[in-house]
Parts: structure tokens; C-alpha cells; sequence
């Protein structure tokens, strides 16, 4: 009895089980990028994001002022304390960059040039140098630091130059983006799904077809076509690019919705005199609303999210930066290497998007299940 529908199956423990699983897996990244946001560069290169509620080693330079070295011993020492006085204790020192934490607290580290350092726990410190002493030296040390929450990578983020502009670029590119691939791929879905003409199974192979090509092969030849007819690297450009790459999918999702409509219905307009477009128009295009919307998550999402197209079909200046553009090019550099504002600027970016996919996701199953139950 257990196949017959509407029972219970005796393996829904390891569906329930799969599905934590899979919540998991996709929680534990997000969970670790979220507590990453809100911590300091320093800290997230010496420690993971779940060692953040724990004091952290860190590694430091503290540079000593030559003049007061006093001559003592054959030699001039320097002697203080690298904290000022502060209550932090030193873990291990060194004196230079390529070992900063050669020795123990309370031993006596053997520089070049027959110099020397002692530091202790409490930050107290001798420096011999048995010439004098021209330049400040430096001290390297590493201590214990407490954990350091702030809000400072999302200022950073926010109230950065032209980050408004930037945030009005992509809603710019969007949009159009979104809604352009829409309009084009309904009328051509319905005309695939509903009339006949010659060559339309192999124009639905085609569709099929470019579904697999990527498109990075189309990048350059579509930027040399953008040039020459005088629309490269300008927003009219990225929005027949994006139209361009998101078509097929469109065509195909909208058409196997389409396929599956009730054929009566639209037999009984066409008796009563209804032309294709009032067809299409009045009865199609209403009732096709879940598979329109499942296909505007998806387009607003990888449109919004783009950093390669951007960089390809829009000017290089940062009048025209999208928002992806302006933290790659602008906030992180060219390495890239700033973690903490690379966390904060992908949780900021991901508002938007959000809001958009929880506001039409009940629309979205209903578009993927398209055509699969009569």
C-alpha cells in the first residue's frame, strides 16, 4: 500500500534528512560571508569566521624614535614601553618583516649588525645597537586581540563617491534588460506554440540549440557588431546584449508554458473571430503570467548580479559603472584582497534582488513546472 497516492512513504525520513542537508550546506557559506562583513581585514586574514567570538593573534609594528637612544655599554640603547603603558601583553617579537615573531617573550633576539632586542610580556623593551642609532627602528610583535565588530565595511560601501550614481546604473541596466527579452519572447513563444508555419520545428531546435552556447564565445563579435553600427559600450548596447543572451530561455520557458494552455479556449476564440494578436493579447498573455514571472526572477537576477557583460558593452568611466562594476574596479582594487568589504558589498547587493524574488516567488515553481502536468 505504500505506492498508492496520497500514503505516507515509508522513506520520508530521508527526504526530511536530504532536505537539512541541502539547507545546511547552503546556510553555513551565507552564515560565514555575513559574520565576515562585519569584521576588519586583519582579522579575517588571521582567523576563519568561526573563530570571531574569540580573541585573535595578530601581528604588529611598532617603530622606536632613534633619538632617544642613550649611549650605554660600549654601544646606544633604547629603552620603553611599545604600549605606552597599555594593558596588552606580547605573545612573541621579532625585528624584522621577514621574522616577526622569531622570539619569546623575556629573550634577547640577535639582530644584523650585532644589535640586539629583549621585549617582556607587559610590552617593555631594551634595543642595544652598538653604533649609533641614525633611523627609527622597528619592533614586530604579535598579541591578543579581542573581537572587533563594527559597521565600518557597509560605510565604506555606502557613502563611497559615486556609489548613488552606480546604484542608478544598474536599475538603468536592468530594468530595460529585463523587460526587453519579455516583450520579444512572448510574441515569438505563442507564435511556436500556437501557429503554424513552415520551418517552426526546426526555428524551436535552434532555441534549444543556443540554450548551450556561452556566452563569452559572442562577447567580442558582438561588441565589434555594436561598433560598427554605432551603439558599443552605451546602455542601449548592454540592453540588446542582455536581450540577446537571455532570448532563448525566455522562448523556451514561455513556450513550453504556452503548450500546455487549454486548447479549447483558444479554439473557441478563434471561432467566435478572434485574430492571433487578440488571441494572444486577451486570453495567452494573462494566463501566462506565472511562466512571465519565473523568467523575470531569473533575468533581473543575472542581469543584476553582472560584472562580465558590464565590463564588456559599458564605458570604462565611473559615470557608467553598474554596481558590480564599482566594487570590483573601485572599492576592492586590483587584488581584490579585502575581504571584509567584499562580504559587506555582496549582502548589500543581494537587497534588491531579494526583494524582487520574494515578492514574485510564488510565481516561480508554477513557471518551472510548465507543461509538466495536463
Amino acid at each position: 500500500m505504500d505506492n498508492i497516492a496520497g500514503t505516507k512513504s515509508s522513506l520520508s525520513w530521508a527526504v526530511q534528512i536530504s532536505v537539512i542537508l541541502l539547507v545546511v550546506i547552503w546556510l553555513v557559506p551565507t552564515i560565514g560571508l555575513l559574520v565576515s562583513s562585519f569584521r576588519d581585514r586583519d582579522q579575517i586574514s588571521a582567523s576563519g569566521w568561526w573563530l570571531s567570538p574569540f580573541a585573535v593573534e595578530q601581528n604588529f609594528q611598532a617603530k622606536i624614535p632613534a633619538e632617544e637612544a642613550k649611549p650605554d655599554q660600549g654601544g646606544f640603547v633604547i629603552e620603553g614601553n611599545i604600549f605606552g603603558g597599555a594593558d596588552t601583553e606580547v605573545i612573541r617579537f621579532g625585528g624584522a618583516r621577514s621574522n616577526p615573531t622569531i622570539a619569546a617573550v623575556g629573550e634577547t633576539a640577535e639582530l644584523t649588525r650585532d644589535r640586539t632586542l629583549t621585549v617582556q610580556q607587559n610590552g617593555d623593551f631594551t634595543y642595544f645597537s652598538p653604533a649609533e642609532i641614525k633611523r627609527d627602528p622597528s619592533i614586530y610583535y604579535s598579541t591578543a586581540t579581542p573581537p572587533d565588530f563594527s559597521l565600518s565595511n557597509y560605510r565604506n560601501i555606502l557613502f563611497s563617491n559615486n556609489m548613488d550614481v552606480a546604484f542608478i546604473n544598474t536599475l538603468t541596466v536592468t530594468i530595460p534588460a529585463t523587460i526587453i527579452p519579455i516583450l520579444i519572447a512572448a510574441f515569438a513563444a505563442y507564435a511556436l506554440a500556437w501557429m503554424d508555419f513552415a520551418g517552426r520545428g526546426f526555428l524551436i531546435a535552434m532555441v534549444v540549440g543556443l540554450l548551450v552556447v556561452p556566452l563569452q564565445l559572442a562577447l567580442v563579435p558582438l561588441l565589434q557588431f555594436h561598433n560598427k553600427i554605432g551603439i558599443g559600450q552605451s546602455f542601449l548596447g548592454i540592453w540588446m546584449a542582455h536581450t540577446g543572451f537571455g532570448l532563448p530561455l525566455a522562448i523556451y520557458l514561455l513556450r513550453n508554458y504556452m503548450v500546455g494552455l487549454p486548447r479549447d479556449i483558444i479554439e473557441s476564440a478563434k471561432v467566435d473571430g478572434a485574430t492571433d494578436f487578440q488571441v494572444f493579447t486577451k486570453i495567452v498573455l494573462p494566463l501566462s503570467f506565472p511562466a512571465l514571472a519565473s523568467f523575470a526572477i531569473f533575468q533581473f537576477l543575472w542581469t543584476w548580479n553582472d560584472l562580465l557583460v558590464a565590463k564588456v558593452f559599458l564605458p570604462s568611466n565611473s559615470e557608467s559603472w553598474v554596481m558590480t562594476v564599482k566594487i570590483a574596479d573601485d572599492l576592492l582594487g586590483s587584488r581584490g584582497g579585502d575581504w571584509g568589504i567584499l562580504a559587506s558589498a555582496a549582502f548589500i547587493s543581494i537587497a534588491v534582488p531579494l526583494i524582487v524574488f520574494f515578492t514574485m516567488q510564488r510565481y516561480l515553481v508554477r513557471g518551472l513546472l510548465a507543461g509538466s502536468v495536463k
